[in-house]
């Protein structure tokens, strides 16, 4: 399995502030910026990325991701998990910002949200 890249999600409760640490102090670019989440990324090495969520985005929610790992075969990776009986608790979805995922829970109980480019995401 390729893996391409792997991207620590962390909350927030001032996306600004966020913001302008990540970017004016520690120099990253915006990569994307959904509202909901940000992810910044390393101007000199792209995959080098941290994504940021306001810590009330998912409030209530027992499915919140603790890492993105991206793929280079989401589906063959998905097939995998269930073949494996791994807990799947988001199945596989075309998300419209280009992504193709799914949440898995690893053994210690932390959620992944495992994902591959779809044409709209190789298009940035």
């Amino acid at each position: 399995m390729t893996i391409r890249r792997v991207v620590p999600n962390i909350l927030t409760p001032d996306m600004a502030a966020s913001q302008s640490f990540f970017v004016d102090f520690l120099g990253f670019d915006v990569a994307m910026d959904l509202g909901w989440i940000v992810t910044y990324a390393s101007p000199t090495n792209p995959t080098a990325q941290i994504s940021v969520s306001p810590g009330d985005a998912l409030a209530g929610e027992q499915m919140r991701p603790y890492l993105t790992i991206e793929v280079a075969d989401v589906d063959d990776l998905h097939a995998a998990a269930v073949e494996r009986g791994y807990d799947v608790v988001h199945p596989l979805t075309d998300e419209p910002w280009g992504v193709r995922r799914f949440f898995v829970v690893e053994p210690g109980g932390l959620v992944l949200n495992i994902l591959g480019q779809t044409p709209l995401g190789d298009s940035k």
